[in-house]
């Protein structure tokens, strides 16, 4: 854990790596260190360790624990670790626990496990969870836990809770949020973040509306393309921006939905074409199909090539 605040230390491109399994499905540690070491090499300005894209939901407590310290070893201060945390609030505060024992900067809050709770049990879920950690905590909309703009202030006034990613796309009720917050507090220090899957397709409506940080999946297994379009996205150069999305975003979205789970398990084996074997999505994930993967393989290269000419990448420094 580092001393700075996680809010002025979350400026740049976000890197979710997947969570590396071996032959026999357990984890591998090795291959995570090595996936989360070349990011971090690569640019990344934070590390998300085991949310969404790795497998949370998949993961046992002691596995969880192994994979957050790996990244804080492996980070060494250079960029903050922040960590997944779900379920319950009982299992979610749990979590939070092993992350802070673990050296983790901060806590990506993801919805509690299937009921859908009203804005007042929401509201308690998340108190409860950021008063019981010391780790700053990012809330993560998306599923079973959508906000009203009302909700989204009251969270933004709880200690602890530092910014809010949104997985659920609606760019009206984003706007109210934002307004909301913005009129009615005078921080200006509550983050949002662009969570959508491959969030570099709507990178732009969400820069409409000052939503400028965001994940980027394509990062895992493509750095060099993720981090052009990130340059081109910060620095206004949309011309680039919208040679990238033609050419490989809007094809990788298409890609992506020719599966169920393929936000997480064609993210996998891109890694794995680049050479490390990070291993396959556990059940009940299922591994994309060899003609995907070929397609993938492709597209990677068709992305590449259209990096030829553009302007120098960020370095890690610059982020």
């Amino acid at each position: 854990m580092t001393s700075a605040a996680l809010a002025e230390r979350l400026d740049g491109l976000l890197f979710f790596p997947v969570t590396a399994y071996g032959p026999d499905g357990g984890l591998d540690l090795d291959a995570f260190r090595a996936h989360v070491r070349a990011g971090v090499d690569a640019g990344a300005a934070a590390v998300f360790a085991c949310c969404g894209t790795g497998e949370f939901h998949a993961l046992t407590a002691e596995e969880f624990r192994a994979c957050v310290a790996a990244a804080v070893e492996e980070t060494d201060g250079r960029v903050p670790v922040v960590a997944g945390a779900g379920y319950g609030t009982a299992l979610a505060k749990q979590y939070a626990r092993h992350a802070e024992e673990a050296g983790a900067d901060g806590l990506l809050a993801m919805p509690p496990y299937l009921v859908v709770p009203g804005q007042e049990g929401l509201l308690r879920h998340y108190t409860e969870l950021a008063a019981a950690t010391s780790l700053d905590v990012i809330v993560y909309q998306r599923d079973n836990a959508i906000f009203t703009p009302e909700t989204v202030v009251e969270l933004a006034r709880t200690p602890g809770v530092i910014g809010l990613k949104d997985g659920h796309g609606d760019l009206d009720l984003m706007q109210r949020i934002v307004t909301a917050v913005r009129t009615a507090l005078p921080r200006e220090d509550f983050l949002y973040f662009n969570g959508l899957p491959t969030a570099e397709l709507t990178g732009l409506s969400y820069r409409a509306i000052g939503v400028r940080l965001y994940s980027s999946a394509a990062f895992c297994f493509a750095p060099e393309i993720a981090l052009a379009f990130h340059r081109a996205f910060t620095t206004g150069d949309d011309e680039l921006v919208a040679k990238l999305l033609d050419g490989f975003y809007v094809p990788l979205v298409e890609l992506r939905n020719q599966g169920r789970g393929y936000a997480v398990s064609l993210v996998k084996a891109g890694v794995r074409l680049g050479g490390l074997d990070v291993g396959e999505v556990r059940p009940p994930l299922t591994e994309p199909t060899p003609a995907h993967v070929k397609e993938l393989a492709e597209l990677i290269e068709r992305g590449r090539a259209l990096l030829v000419g553009a302007a120098p990448q960020e370095s890690a420094a610059s982020e």
